[in-house]
């Protein structure tokens, strides 16, 4: 298993993923259905997974409008069952399963005391089991085949930062990064012909403030922050579709890290290693710097 920088050569995806099959959990909008899309358009067979029927069956629809090869399996990811039947209908459709995107997640807004325990573990288990659970049922599968395989987990830029409003979130995408990081090393020590990547999203512009979980005591402190961040992707954030491609081919280049915005990335990561070399406290978070300065990328995704 290998991991490319940045500024090695491009891969033609085409050439690594044409032909293959790709699972895609979370496809019912947002990343998940630009990936499905861009996937397909790249020449793969497409599996896509959401807990919202009506919404991946509208993505099923799109998909098969523009002549693409697709399986819609309805699926919630927290549920180990559940994604097992996803990984044996996508092997049943089509023999095997190339590139694996865990990409399904929720958003919620709230501070960390004032959060439900419901809302706390519906977060965890969407973005983070869901992630492991996806893991669990692919990844033997895959690391078995004789063809290059490829497990990309989406955490966000909050795996490498925290902030306000948002612990539940914060620790959600941390555990991600975690478990990818793991992935990375054991699969490194069984299957060789497979990479794994962490793709880190900042700003892109999804529902993700829409659909957002909030539990506050004052819903005028969520409301301000949802829309300061709806906002921000509004005025700031790349489409999906933008997303999907640097992603992909991210992936194809076989990279570990892929983040949808490589300066602020950078920043970020600059920012919290200097945290940890100097033990120093965390700083203000994102929300208020966009507040503040009104144009950086947020940590979201």
């Amino acid at each position: 298993m290998t991991s490319q920088s940045c500024e090695a050569a491009m891969t033609d995806p085409r050439q690594a993923f044409g032909g293959r099959t790709a699972v895609i959990t979370g496809a019912g909008g947002g990343i998940g259905r630009a990936l499905s899309l861009h996937a397909a358009d790249l020449g793969m067979r497409v599996v896509i997974a959401d807990l919202d029927a009506a919404r991946l069956e509208e993505v099923r629809r799109e998909l098969s409008d523009v002549g693409a090869t697709v399986l819609a399996v309805p699926t919630d990811v927290r549920d180990a069952d559940a994604v097992d039947a996803l990984a044996g209908a996508a092997h049943a459709a089509f023999g095997s399963v190339e590139l694996l995107v865990n990409n399904a997640g929720i958003e919620s807004v709230g501070r960390i005391w004032e959060t439900s325990p419901e809302t706390w573990q519906r977060m965890q288990r969407v973005n983070a089991d869901g992630v492991f659970n996806g893991i669990r049922s692919f990844v033997p599968r895959m690391g078995a085949s004789p063809h290059p395989t490829y497990v990309a987990n989406v955490a966000s830029v909050a795996a490498v930062t925290s902030g306000t409003m948002n612990a539940a979130y914060y620790a959600s995408k941390h555990a991600v990064l975690a478990m990818t990081e793991c992935l990375y090393l054991e699969a490194g020590e069984q299957f060789p012909r497979m990479t794994v990547s962490a793709v880190c999203p900042a700003a892109v512009r999804t529902r993700i403030f829409e659909d957002a979980l909030t539990d506050t005591a004052d819903p005028s402190s969520t409301d301000e922050v949802l829309d300061t961040m709806r906002g921000h992707l509004r005025e700031d954030g790349i489409t999906a579709e933008v997303a999907a491609e640097r992603i992909l081919q991210g992936v194809a280049d076989r990279q570990f890290w892929i983040p949808t915005h490589p300066e602020r990335f950078a920043e970020l990561t600059s920012r919290r290693a200097t945290m940890l070399n100097q033990l120093t406290p965390p700083t203000a978070n994102v929300a208020k710097e966009i507040q503040q300065r009104g144009n950086s990328p947020a940590p979201t995704g």
